[in-house]
């Protein structure tokens, strides 16, 4: 794979924290290789507050931070996706669109932040503990000789940063 920017796709059910953290990251971290977009399956109304917050407070900007449906990146207009990940189990358990171009797919689940209990401190640490696992699968995932890998390579890969990160998490 030899491109100047790879769109990158994560999807979450809700699509109010995970996927949209994930978004964020990419787009900092792996700025001018990647351009990444966040939808849902069943996306709520807007992004968590805490989601927001977690972002702003870390100097990314928000200003793209909504929750969308998964269908908008399914259409022919859409942009074309090199890659879609789940992050959530719900998500990848669905039955997916099939996205125009057919895209590299991996599963790199994340324990759901808005579901945790407790204190506004424990919430607030499970949002942050999302993103500390997020980014180091992204950080994985953006070091990878692109250009050198073949498809089989490549997928090996993604699969592997979803199972060796979720050991060290």
């Amino acid at each position: 794979m030899t491109k100047d920017i790879y769109n990158v796709l994560f999807l979450c059910t809700g699509n109010s924290a995970r996927s949209i953290i994930a978004e964020a990251i990419t787009n900092r971290e792996g700025i001018g290789k990647f351009k990444a977009y966040s939808a849902g399956s069943n996306p709520g109304s807007e992004p968590h507050p805490y989601t927001l917050d977690l972002l702003r407070g870390l100097h990314h900007d928000i200003g793209f931070a909504r929750s969308k449906s998964w269908d908008e990146f399914a259409t022919p207009d859409a942009p074309q996706m090199d890659f879609v990940f789940t992050v959530c189990d719900n998500a990848a358990a669905e039955e997916c669109p099939l996205w125009p171009g057919q895209p590299m797919t991996a599963h790199w689940g994340v324990p759901d932040p808005v579901k945790v209990a407790g204190t506004e401190t424990v919430k607030r640490l499970a949002f942050l503990e999302t993103y500390r696992m997020l980014r180091s699968r992204i950080s994985l995932f953006i070091s990878l000789p692109l250009g050198s890998l073949n498809r089989m390579s490549l997928q090996r890969n993604l699969d592997d940063i979803g199972k060796s990160a979720a050991k060290a998490d």
